[in-house]
Protein backbone atom coordinates (compact mmCIF):
# COMPACT_ATOMS: atom_id res chain seq x y z
CA UNK A 1 0.00 0.00 0.00
CA UNK A 2 2.88 2.31 0.63
CA UNK A 3 5.03 3.06 -2.34
CA UNK A 4 8.57 1.73 -2.01
CA UNK A 5 9.96 2.15 -5.92
CA UNK A 6 12.98 1.47 -7.09
CA UNK A 7 15.05 1.89 -10.22
CA UNK A 8 16.19 -0.87 -11.85
CA UNK A 9 20.32 -1.36 -12.82
CA UNK A 10 20.33 -1.54 -16.19
CA UNK A 11 21.59 -5.29 -16.16
CA UNK A 12 18.76 -6.24 -13.80
CA UNK A 13 16.40 -4.94 -16.94
CA UNK A 14 18.16 -7.07 -19.24
CA UNK A 15 18.17 -10.24 -17.24
CA UNK A 16 14.23 -9.76 -17.16
CA UNK A 17 13.53 -9.11 -20.40
CA UNK A 18 16.14 -12.02 -21.78
CA UNK A 19 14.41 -14.63 -19.84
CA UNK A 20 10.81 -13.35 -19.39
CA UNK A 21 10.09 -15.40 -22.55
CA UNK A 22 11.45 -18.59 -21.47
CA UNK A 23 10.50 -19.98 -18.52
CA UNK A 24 7.07 -21.35 -18.78
CA UNK A 25 6.70 -24.73 -17.17
CA UNK A 26 10.21 -24.98 -14.73
CA UNK A 27 8.71 -26.05 -11.25
CA UNK A 28 5.09 -27.71 -12.92
CA UNK A 29 2.66 -27.83 -15.37
CA UNK A 30 1.31 -24.61 -16.67
CA UNK A 31 -2.49 -23.62 -17.60
CA UNK A 32 -5.02 -23.08 -15.40
CA UNK A 33 -7.79 -25.77 -16.53
CA UNK A 34 -7.89 -29.42 -14.89
CA UNK A 35 -6.74 -28.90 -12.08
CA UNK A 36 -6.11 -32.54 -11.10
CA UNK A 37 -3.39 -33.20 -13.42
CA UNK A 38 -0.89 -29.91 -12.01
CA UNK A 39 1.61 -30.78 -9.47
CA UNK A 40 4.75 -28.86 -8.59
CA UNK A 41 4.66 -25.76 -5.94
CA UNK A 42 3.97 -22.00 -5.69
CA UNK A 43 5.20 -19.39 -4.06
CA UNK A 44 3.29 -16.40 -3.16
CA UNK A 45 4.70 -13.07 -1.48
CA UNK A 46 2.34 -11.14 0.34
CA UNK A 47 3.33 -8.13 2.56
CA UNK A 48 2.53 -8.82 6.21
CA UNK A 49 -0.84 -6.87 6.09
CA UNK A 50 -2.25 -10.05 5.07
CA UNK A 51 -1.10 -11.98 8.02
CA UNK A 52 -2.03 -9.55 10.81
CA UNK A 53 -5.33 -8.16 8.95
CA UNK A 54 -7.01 -10.81 7.35
CA UNK A 55 -5.10 -14.72 7.81
CA UNK A 56 -8.53 -16.14 7.66
CA UNK A 57 -8.87 -14.31 3.84
CA UNK A 58 -5.62 -16.67 2.97
CA UNK A 59 -6.11 -19.82 4.96
CA UNK A 60 -10.04 -19.51 2.57
CA UNK A 61 -8.39 -18.68 -0.77
CA UNK A 62 -5.56 -21.36 0.09
CA UNK A 63 -8.60 -24.16 0.44
CA UNK A 64 -10.15 -23.33 -2.06
CA UNK A 65 -7.23 -23.58 -4.19
CA UNK A 66 -6.11 -26.74 -3.04
CA UNK A 67 -9.75 -28.32 -4.45
CA UNK A 68 -9.11 -27.61 -7.12
CA UNK A 69 -5.23 -28.36 -7.60
CA UNK A 70 -4.97 -30.99 -4.40
CA UNK A 71 -1.03 -31.53 -5.93
CA UNK A 72 0.21 -28.39 -6.39
CA UNK A 73 1.70 -26.90 -2.84
CA UNK A 74 1.38 -22.98 -1.89
CA UNK A 75 3.67 -21.24 0.15
CA UNK A 76 2.92 -17.85 1.27
CA UNK A 77 5.85 -15.82 2.32
CA UNK A 78 5.28 -12.65 4.14
CA UNK A 79 7.69 -9.64 3.40
CA UNK A 80 7.99 -6.32 4.99
CA UNK A 81 7.17 -2.98 2.94
CA UNK A 82 10.52 -1.59 3.68
CA UNK A 83 12.41 -4.46 2.14
CA UNK A 84 10.18 -5.96 -0.02
CA UNK A 85 11.53 -4.26 -3.24
CA UNK A 86 14.92 -4.62 -2.87
CA UNK A 87 14.41 -8.23 -2.19
CA UNK A 88 12.45 -8.36 -5.30
CA UNK A 89 14.74 -7.09 -7.60
CA UNK A 90 17.34 -8.92 -6.34
CA UNK A 91 15.48 -12.52 -7.37
CA UNK A 92 14.40 -11.03 -10.50
CA UNK A 93 18.14 -11.36 -11.49
CA UNK A 94 18.10 -14.92 -11.27
CA UNK A 95 15.81 -17.95 -12.14
CA UNK A 96 14.20 -18.90 -8.55
CA UNK A 97 11.43 -16.47 -8.23
CA UNK A 98 8.40 -15.92 -6.69
CA UNK A 99 5.14 -16.72 -8.78
CA UNK A 100 3.17 -14.14 -7.00
CA UNK A 101 4.23 -10.82 -5.94
CA UNK A 102 1.90 -8.01 -4.16
CA UNK A 103 2.66 -4.61 -5.17
CA UNK A 104 1.17 -1.39 -3.57
CA UNK A 105 -0.50 0.33 -6.46
CA UNK A 106 2.01 3.33 -7.00
CA UNK A 107 5.10 0.80 -7.17
CA UNK A 108 3.86 -1.14 -10.67
CA UNK A 109 4.79 1.46 -12.84
CA UNK A 110 8.51 1.30 -13.01
CA UNK A 111 8.66 -2.81 -12.89
CA UNK A 112 5.93 -2.71 -15.89
CA UNK A 113 7.76 -0.58 -17.86
CA UNK A 114 10.75 -2.61 -17.70
CA UNK A 115 9.24 -5.95 -18.52
CA UNK A 116 9.21 -7.68 -15.04
CA UNK A 117 5.75 -8.27 -15.13
CA UNK A 118 3.41 -10.92 -17.57
CA UNK A 119 0.51 -9.93 -18.88
CA UNK A 120 -2.47 -11.45 -17.81
CA UNK A 121 -6.27 -11.49 -19.26
CA UNK A 122 -8.49 -9.07 -17.33
CA UNK A 123 -11.85 -11.56 -18.47
CA UNK A 124 -10.78 -13.80 -16.24
CA UNK A 125 -10.76 -12.27 -13.15
CA UNK A 126 -14.08 -11.61 -11.23
CA UNK A 127 -15.46 -8.18 -11.46
CA UNK A 128 -12.45 -7.00 -13.77
CA UNK A 129 -14.66 -4.63 -15.44
CA UNK A 130 -15.41 -3.18 -12.64
CA UNK A 131 -12.58 -2.67 -10.77
CA UNK A 132 -11.44 0.81 -9.08
CA UNK A 133 -10.16 2.95 -11.40
CA UNK A 134 -6.67 4.33 -9.66
CA UNK A 135 -6.12 0.13 -8.77
CA UNK A 136 -6.67 -0.91 -12.21
CA UNK A 137 -4.96 2.03 -14.51
CA UNK A 138 -2.09 1.22 -12.42
CA UNK A 139 -1.58 -2.03 -13.80
CA UNK A 140 -2.36 -1.31 -17.42
CA UNK A 141 0.08 -0.13 -19.98
CA UNK A 142 -0.26 -0.12 -23.63
CA UNK A 143 -3.81 -2.13 -24.02
CA UNK A 144 -2.38 -4.84 -21.83
CA UNK A 145 -3.09 -5.56 -18.53
CA UNK A 146 0.07 -6.55 -16.15
CA UNK A 147 -1.23 -6.84 -12.60
CA UNK A 148 -4.54 -7.57 -10.77
CA UNK A 149 -6.39 -5.12 -7.82
CA UNK A 150 -6.49 -6.42 -4.57
CA UNK A 151 -7.80 -4.31 -2.12
CA UNK A 152 -8.02 -0.45 -1.45
CA UNK A 153 -7.86 2.47 1.43
CA UNK A 154 -9.12 5.96 1.46
CA UNK A 155 -8.06 9.16 3.67
CA UNK A 156 -11.00 10.84 5.29
CA UNK A 157 -12.14 13.00 7.76
CA UNK A 158 -11.56 12.58 11.18
CA UNK A 159 -12.71 14.79 14.09
CA UNK A 160 -13.17 14.34 18.04
CA UNK A 161 -16.65 13.75 18.73
CA UNK A 162 -16.50 15.67 22.30
CA UNK A 163 -14.93 18.46 20.84
CA UNK A 164 -17.10 19.13 17.97
CA UNK A 165 -20.09 18.77 20.34
CA UNK A 166 -18.53 21.34 23.29
CA UNK A 167 -18.02 23.93 20.03
CA UNK A 168 -21.56 23.54 19.72
CA UNK A 169 -21.19 21.50 15.94
CA UNK A 170 -23.65 19.10 15.92
CA UNK A 171 -22.85 16.75 13.26
CA UNK A 172 -19.88 16.25 10.45
CA UNK A 173 -19.50 18.97 7.92
CA UNK A 174 -20.96 17.68 4.68
CA UNK A 175 -20.13 20.39 2.53
CA UNK A 176 -16.83 22.64 2.32
CA UNK A 177 -18.73 26.12 3.86
CA UNK A 178 -19.42 23.85 6.63
CA UNK A 179 -16.15 22.15 7.36
CA UNK A 180 -15.20 25.96 7.55
CA UNK A 181 -17.82 27.09 10.09
CA UNK A 182 -16.69 23.89 12.02
CA UNK A 183 -13.00 24.61 12.48
CA UNK A 184 -13.90 27.92 13.05
CA UNK A 185 -16.16 27.26 15.94
CA UNK A 186 -13.64 24.86 16.94
CA UNK A 187 -10.38 27.51 16.87
CA UNK A 188 -12.87 29.91 18.96
CA UNK A 189 -13.35 27.16 21.44
CA UNK A 190 -10.35 25.42 22.01
CA UNK A 191 -7.66 27.88 20.33
CA UNK A 192 -8.49 31.07 22.36
CA UNK A 193 -7.16 29.27 25.55
CA UNK A 194 -4.29 26.73 24.07
CA UNK A 195 -2.16 28.51 21.79
CA UNK A 196 -1.19 25.19 20.62
CA UNK A 197 -4.66 23.38 19.73
CA UNK A 198 -4.76 22.87 15.58
CA UNK A 199 -8.65 22.74 15.04
CA UNK A 200 -7.65 21.25 11.70
CA UNK A 201 -3.81 19.55 11.75
CA UNK A 202 -2.08 19.91 8.30
CA UNK A 203 1.67 19.10 8.75
CA UNK A 204 3.67 20.89 5.62
CA UNK A 205 5.00 18.08 3.97
CA UNK A 206 1.86 16.01 4.23
CA UNK A 207 1.58 15.93 0.01
CA UNK A 208 -1.07 13.32 -0.11
CA UNK A 209 -3.49 15.38 1.73
CA UNK A 210 -2.02 19.04 -0.70
CA UNK A 211 -2.22 16.95 -3.96
CA UNK A 212 -6.24 15.78 -2.91
CA UNK A 213 -7.20 19.63 -3.26
CA UNK A 214 -4.64 19.82 -6.85
CA UNK A 215 -6.85 16.86 -7.64
CA UNK A 216 -10.37 18.60 -6.24
CA UNK A 217 -9.63 21.68 -8.56
CA UNK A 218 -8.89 19.22 -12.06
CA UNK A 219 -5.15 20.28 -11.16
CA UNK A 220 -2.40 17.64 -11.90
CA UNK A 221 1.10 16.86 -10.36
CA UNK A 222 2.22 15.75 -13.79
CA UNK A 223 0.67 15.46 -17.77
CA UNK A 224 1.70 13.18 -20.67
CA UNK A 225 2.08 14.95 -24.04
CA UNK A 226 3.12 13.99 -27.34
CA UNK A 227 4.36 10.63 -24.98
CA UNK A 228 6.78 13.40 -22.85
CA UNK A 229 6.00 13.57 -19.28
CA UNK A 230 6.14 17.16 -17.72
CA UNK A 231 5.15 18.75 -14.52
CA UNK A 232 1.76 21.06 -13.92
CA UNK A 233 1.60 21.91 -10.72
CA UNK A 234 2.27 25.50 -11.91
CA UNK A 235 -1.03 25.00 -13.96
CA UNK A 236 -3.77 27.77 -12.77
CA UNK A 237 -5.87 25.09 -11.52
CA UNK A 238 -3.17 23.59 -9.52
CA UNK A 239 -1.96 26.74 -8.25
CA UNK A 240 -5.12 27.77 -7.11
CA UNK A 241 -5.82 24.26 -5.24
CA UNK A 242 -2.22 24.95 -3.32
CA UNK A 243 -3.39 28.82 -2.52
CA UNK A 244 -6.50 27.31 -0.96
CA UNK A 245 -4.93 24.37 1.02
CA UNK A 246 -2.07 27.24 2.70
CA UNK A 247 -5.52 29.33 3.62
CA UNK A 248 -6.76 26.33 5.63
CA UNK A 249 -3.61 26.02 6.97
CA UNK A 250 -2.63 29.46 7.94
CA UNK A 251 -6.23 29.77 9.40
CA UNK A 252 -6.21 26.36 11.53
CA UNK A 253 -2.85 24.92 11.88
CA UNK A 254 -0.59 25.75 15.01
CA UNK A 255 2.24 22.66 14.68
CA UNK A 256 5.07 22.40 12.96
CA UNK A 257 5.29 23.28 8.91
CA UNK A 258 8.16 21.75 8.36
CA UNK A 259 7.39 17.68 9.04
CA UNK A 260 5.29 15.35 7.60
CA UNK A 261 2.18 13.04 8.96
CA UNK A 262 4.26 10.06 9.90
CA UNK A 263 3.57 10.73 13.70
CA UNK A 264 0.31 12.27 12.77
CA UNK A 265 -1.75 9.47 15.25
CA UNK A 266 0.38 9.82 18.47
CA UNK A 267 0.41 14.00 18.00
CA UNK A 268 -3.29 13.35 17.59
CA UNK A 269 -3.35 11.33 21.09
CA UNK A 270 -2.28 14.22 22.57
CA UNK A 271 -5.60 16.14 22.96
CA UNK A 272 -4.79 19.08 21.19
CA UNK A 273 -6.34 18.61 16.97
CA UNK A 274 -10.23 18.83 16.26
CA UNK A 275 -10.33 17.65 13.14
CA UNK A 276 -7.72 15.67 10.99
CA UNK A 277 -7.14 14.05 7.50
CA UNK A 278 -6.32 10.44 7.37
CA UNK A 279 -6.50 7.14 6.92
CA UNK A 280 -9.32 5.19 8.70
CA UNK A 281 -7.09 2.98 10.50
CA UNK A 282 -5.35 6.43 12.25
CA UNK A 283 -8.30 6.72 13.92
CA UNK A 284 -7.68 3.92 16.27
CA UNK A 285 -3.89 4.47 16.38
CA UNK A 286 -4.82 7.99 18.02
CA UNK A 287 -6.29 5.68 20.67
CA UNK A 288 -3.41 2.92 20.86
CA UNK A 289 -0.49 3.81 23.04
CA UNK A 290 1.54 0.99 20.55
CA UNK A 291 1.53 4.06 17.83
CA UNK A 292 1.89 6.66 20.66
CA UNK A 293 -2.10 7.09 20.95
CA UNK A 294 -3.89 8.00 24.29
CA UNK A 295 -6.60 5.00 25.37
CA UNK A 296 -8.36 7.56 27.20
CA UNK A 297 -9.67 8.94 23.97
CA UNK A 298 -11.05 5.52 23.11
CA UNK A 299 -14.58 6.18 21.34
CA UNK A 300 -13.77 10.02 20.83
CA UNK A 301 -13.24 9.75 17.15
CA UNK A 302 -15.88 9.57 14.31
CA UNK A 303 -14.91 9.59 10.45
CA UNK A 304 -16.78 11.63 7.85
CA UNK A 305 -16.54 12.29 3.93
CA UNK A 306 -14.12 15.10 3.49
CA UNK A 307 -15.74 17.46 1.66
CA UNK A 308 -13.62 19.12 -1.49
CA UNK A 309 -13.70 22.79 -2.08
CA UNK A 310 -15.60 22.33 -5.51
CA UNK A 311 -18.61 20.92 -3.71
CA UNK A 312 -17.50 17.20 -4.43
CA UNK A 313 -15.90 14.80 -1.89
CA UNK A 314 -11.95 15.52 -1.57
CA UNK A 315 -10.29 12.81 -4.16
CA UNK A 316 -8.09 10.70 -1.52
CA UNK A 317 -5.31 9.13 -2.72
CA UNK A 318 -5.98 5.78 -3.07
CA UNK A 319 -3.72 3.38 -1.57
CA UNK A 320 -3.63 0.02 -1.87
CA UNK A 321 -2.24 -3.30 -3.69
CA UNK A 322 -2.23 -5.08 -6.35
CA UNK A 323 -0.62 -8.50 -7.64
CA UNK A 324 1.24 -9.59 -10.48
CA UNK A 325 2.59 -12.58 -12.43
CA UNK A 326 6.69 -12.39 -12.43
CA UNK A 327 7.37 -12.42 -15.76
CA UNK A 328 10.23 -15.25 -14.86
CA UNK A 329 7.34 -17.65 -13.33
CA UNK A 330 7.50 -21.11 -14.31
CA UNK A 331 3.77 -21.02 -13.37
CA UNK A 332 2.28 -18.41 -14.95
CA UNK A 333 -1.40 -19.87 -15.32
CA UNK A 334 -1.49 -21.54 -11.86
CA UNK A 335 0.01 -18.14 -10.47
CA UNK A 336 -2.93 -16.71 -12.15
CA UNK A 337 -5.33 -19.22 -10.82
CA UNK A 338 -4.69 -18.33 -7.62
CA UNK A 339 -4.89 -14.74 -7.89
CA UNK A 340 -8.29 -15.48 -9.26
CA UNK A 341 -9.55 -16.97 -6.44
CA UNK A 342 -7.69 -14.51 -4.28
CA UNK A 343 -9.71 -11.49 -5.49
CA UNK A 344 -13.24 -13.17 -6.68
CA UNK A 345 -16.15 -11.73 -4.78
CA UNK A 346 -15.64 -14.15 -1.64
CA UNK A 347 -12.53 -13.07 -0.88
CA UNK A 348 -13.38 -9.18 -1.56
CA UNK A 349 -16.37 -9.70 1.42
CA UNK A 350 -13.51 -11.15 3.51
CA UNK A 351 -11.49 -8.41 3.09
CA UNK A 352 -14.60 -5.94 3.55
CA UNK A 353 -14.80 -7.94 7.20
CA UNK A 354 -11.56 -7.19 7.93
CA UNK A 355 -12.49 -3.06 7.59
CA UNK A 356 -10.94 -3.15 4.39
CA UNK A 357 -11.97 -1.52 1.30
CA UNK A 358 -12.80 -3.82 -1.85
CA UNK A 359 -11.25 -3.68 -5.25
CA UNK A 360 -14.24 -2.98 -6.88
CA UNK A 361 -17.22 -0.45 -7.43
CA UNK A 362 -20.32 -2.63 -6.92
CA UNK A 363 -18.74 -3.94 -3.25
CA UNK A 364 -17.78 -0.76 -2.20
CA UNK A 365 -22.07 -0.78 -2.09
CA UNK A 366 -21.27 -3.36 0.48
CA UNK A 367 -19.05 -1.04 3.29
CA UNK A 368 -21.24 -0.52 6.23
CA UNK A 369 -22.08 2.82 5.71
CA UNK A 370 -22.32 3.97 9.56
CA UNK A 371 -18.90 2.41 10.07
CA UNK A 372 -15.45 3.81 10.05
CA UNK A 373 -14.70 2.82 6.44
CA UNK A 374 -18.28 3.92 5.17
CA UNK A 375 -16.75 7.24 4.30
CA UNK A 376 -13.96 6.02 2.47
CA UNK A 377 -15.76 4.07 0.58
CA UNK A 378 -17.92 7.07 -0.60
CA UNK A 379 -14.84 8.74 -1.58
CA UNK A 380 -12.91 6.23 -3.24
CA UNK A 381 -15.07 6.20 -6.10
CA UNK A 382 -13.03 9.71 -6.74
CA UNK A 383 -9.64 8.39 -5.88
CA UNK A 384 -6.08 8.83 -8.09
CA UNK A 385 -3.03 7.19 -8.24
CA UNK A 386 0.46 9.08 -8.94
CA UNK A 387 0.95 9.87 -12.41
CA UNK A 388 2.25 6.70 -14.16
CA UNK A 389 4.99 7.80 -15.86
CA UNK A 390 8.30 6.08 -15.92
CA UNK A 391 10.20 8.18 -13.82
CA UNK A 392 7.98 9.03 -10.75
CA UNK A 393 10.09 6.87 -8.66
CA UNK A 394 12.54 9.44 -8.94
CA UNK A 395 10.12 12.17 -8.44
CA UNK A 396 9.36 10.78 -4.95
CA UNK A 397 12.96 9.72 -4.26
CA UNK A 398 14.10 13.26 -4.83
CA UNK A 399 11.44 14.41 -2.53
CA UNK A 400 10.28 17.37 -4.93
CA UNK A 401 6.50 17.63 -3.59
CA UNK A 402 7.01 17.49 0.41
CA UNK A 403 10.20 20.11 -0.15
CA UNK A 404 7.78 22.18 -2.60
CA UNK A 405 5.02 22.04 0.05
CA UNK A 406 7.20 23.23 3.08
CA UNK A 407 8.27 26.10 0.90
CA UNK A 408 4.85 27.20 1.05
CA UNK A 409 3.79 26.42 4.29
CA UNK A 410 6.43 28.02 5.91
CA UNK A 411 6.16 31.18 3.79
CA UNK A 412 9.56 30.97 2.30
CA UNK A 413 8.25 31.25 -1.62
CA UNK A 414 4.75 32.32 -3.01
CA UNK A 415 2.54 29.44 -4.19
CA UNK A 416 3.67 30.11 -7.92
CA UNK A 417 7.13 30.29 -7.38
CA UNK A 418 7.28 27.37 -5.49
CA UNK A 419 5.23 25.41 -8.15
CA UNK A 420 7.65 26.15 -10.82
CA UNK A 421 10.15 25.07 -9.27
CA UNK A 422 9.07 22.09 -8.90
CA UNK A 423 7.51 21.21 -12.35
CA UNK A 424 11.51 22.05 -12.66
CA UNK A 425 12.66 19.19 -11.05
CA UNK A 426 10.05 17.02 -11.87
CA UNK A 427 10.67 17.39 -15.27
CA UNK A 428 14.31 16.75 -15.50
CA UNK A 429 13.69 13.25 -13.96
CA UNK A 430 10.18 12.60 -14.70
CA UNK A 431 10.74 10.48 -17.95
CA UNK A 432 13.79 8.45 -16.72
CA UNK A 433 13.72 4.72 -17.27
Amino acid sequence: MASHKRRWPAVLVALVLASAGCSSGDRGSSGAGGGRGHEGELTVWLTVDARESWPELVASANARFAEKYPKVDVEVQYQQWTSKNQKLDAVLAGRDVPDVVEMGNSETTNYIVNGAFASVDPKRFDRSDRWLPALADACRMDGETYCVPYYAGARVGIYRTDYLAKAGVSSAPRTYPELITALDRLKKKFGTKDPNFSAFYMPGRYWYAAMAFVKDAGGEMAVERGGRWRGALSSPRSVEALTTWKKLIDAYYTGDRAKDNGDQPAVVGQGRVGVFYGNTWEAQAATDARSGGNPALKGKFATFVFPGPSGKPLPPFLGGSTLAVPAKSGNKDLAAEWIRIFTDRTSQRQLIAADTLPNNTVQLRDVAAGGANGPAARAAERGWVTPLAPGWTSVEKSNILPETLERIATGKESVKKAAQEADRRIDAVINER
